[in-house]
């Protein structure tokens, strides 16, 4: 019998305010939010005011109450009302932004009190922090994550950490470019030599592959690792398909290896961490190639092969 579970999440708002590694805090909170709802959980937001006078935070919130979740407020720095949230739930997920990882501390502390979480989330969604050699500024980033997978271990609390490469909705808009903003036109700019794989998920299906393993014993105190087959493939791969699909034949503008270093060494925040966790990826090929320990990690979509993921080739229609 499968046991509905009460969770809670980590929203901020829906605070529109760019991290480092160019994401949203909300982003991808508001996706396991109304999956986690859509698959009929209970499922609470923590907010710092449910009633914020900002027009287009209020309406997220709004959105979110229309889709069944409840709001609690409460604050990362307030002890108290942590633990009064987290008594109100079975499981934890967070989605903080990559500014915010430390915050996650005091989340932890609260959990611990409380005595009653059955699975925490850290947040991760991104590259597998305990296997990365990625260069600096982004090593000090993911070893903030690792530095809280620590603490989540010696707290006792039960874990699952979530792997998923790139954000399909951070990746495929460009067809993989990171040093370009827009969809190719006559030329592409690729990282390396374009034949390393990456992976990237629709965001929707991070979500839903997060809300199915919340409560299912074999992704307990394991990494969960989402890599569609159909969506770990190369850059060239990637632009191929897109020329396909577009009737159009783009150039490669190939950039060494080196150039992309001294680019990380010289870029201003955040274009230097966006590179660096681009050279993890598209140059020393840290999201594919590697099998995945038993003991300490699961396959997503082998755990759960009913889920219909969006595929790659699926995703860019969306952008003709």
């Amino acid at each position: 019998m499968f046991l509905h579970c009460c969770y809670w999440q980590l929203v901020r708002n829906g605070r529109e305010e760019q991290d480092p590694g160019g994401r949203w805090h909300g982003y991808l909170g508001r996706h396991v939010l109304a999956e986690s709802a859509r698959l009929g959980h209970p499922t609470f937001a923590l907010v710092r005011d449910a009633a914020p006078s900002d027009p287009a935070k209020a309406q997220l919130l709004k959105s979110f109450q229309e889709s069944g979740v409840t709001l609690i407020q409460g604050d990362l720095h307030d002890h108290g009302s942590l633990v009064r949230a987290v008594k109100a739930a079975d499981v934890v997920i967070s989605t903080l932004g990559a500014l915010q990882i430390a915050d996650q501390t005091p989340l932890i502390a609260a959990i611990k009190e409380a005595g009653n979480v059955k699975r925490f989330f850290p947040s991760e969604f991104g590259p597998d922090v305990e296997r990365t050699g990625a260069v600096e500024p982004a090593r000090s980033i993911f070893a903030g994550k690792a530095a809280i997978h620590r603490a989540v271990e010696a707290s006792g609390v039960p874990y699952t950490y979530v792997v998923a490469g790139y954000f399909a909705g951070y990746g495929l808009p460009t067809i993989g470019q990171v040093l370009s903003p827009a969809l190719p036109t006559d030329k592409a700019v690729v990282l390396g030599d374009g034949n390393t794989r990456v992976v990237f998920v629709d965001e929707v299906d991070i979500a839903t592959y997060t809300v199915l393993a919340a409560d299912d014993p074999r992704a307990a105190n394991k990494t969960l690792y989402i890599r569609p087959p159909a969506n770990t493939l190369s850059h060239n791969q990637l632009l191929a398909l897109w020329e396909k699909k577009t009737g159009k034949t783009f150039e490669r503008v190939y950039v060494p290896e080196d150039d992309v270093l001294k680019q990380i060494q010289e870029s201003p925040v955040p274009l230097n961490i966006v590179l660096a966790v681009a050279h993890a990826a598209y140059i020393k090929g840290e999201q594919a190639g590697f099998e995945i320990d038993p003991s300490s990690g699961v396959d997503a979509t082998e755990l759960y092969p009913d889920v219909k993921y969006t595929t790659v080739d699926e995703y860019l229609n969306r952008l003709l």
